[in-house]
């Protein structure tokens, strides 16, 4: 069994999508969720998770902490909760914490992102508003490989999404998500085989 783990911090979307296709694994491909992790105590996509029936885990700021000792709790706690379930790819989605260097080496090329843009353009926040302000004819998203800086990273995929001169921040938004929801999992079933293969 391939088990992967998502970070979400929003609504959880691409979470969603990656569990219909993996968590019953109704297409044989030994592909599981194991776990999903969230750093926002209300986050709307764990509530999601639980209703699949993959286990969550929420894990927000400590108000007494410093910013470093929250991402020093925080990362301790979930490469804990990873080594338990013996997660071979972690996948953020909706994640927006930066993730430390000692981390992203600790799981180097084993976490993938997904942004909403064709990177390198766009990165950051706001990418469907930066889109859309700089009158660029396409965007899309991308799936990447996590390196220690932001949105950037081997790229693993991407696909297209043309701006149209109705559109408004939230039908672009849209017509990128749904490109996200299937772009994501079928770039997860491609990793996988190739860990399989490719693993000693």
């Amino acid at each position: 069994m391939f088990k992967i783990a998502i970070l979400i911090s929003g609504r959880g979307s691409n979470m969603e999508s990656i569990i219909r296709r993996f968590h019953v694994d109704a297409y044989g491909l030994g592909i599981r969720v194991v776990c999903v992790i969230s750093d926002v105590i209300n986050a709307p996509g764990i509530r999601k998770a639980r209703n699949y029936g993959v286990p969550s885990f929420v894990m927000p700021d400590i108000p007494s902490y410093t910013r470093l000792q929250n991402r020093f709790f925080f990362e301790r706690r979930v490469t804990d909760i990873l080594t338990s379930y013996g997660v071979r790819l972690v996948c953020l989605a909706g994640f927006m914490r930066i993730l430390s260097k000692f981390f992203i080496n600790l799981w180097n090329g084993r976490i993938i992102n997904i942004h909403p843009s064709l990177l390198p353009a766009f990165k950051g926040l706001y990418a469907q508003k930066q889109a859309l302000r700089s009158g660029a004819k396409i965007t899309g998203c991308t799936v990447h490989y996590v390196d220690d800086k932001i949105d950037h990273g081997e790229i693993v995929a991407q696909r297209v999404v043309p701006i149209f001169p109705c559109d408004t921040l939230r039908s672009l938004a849209n017509r990128i998500n749904r490109e996200e929801l299937r772009l994501y999992p079928a770039v997860i079933e491609k990793i996988a085989k190739a860990m399989d293969t490719f693993s000693f």
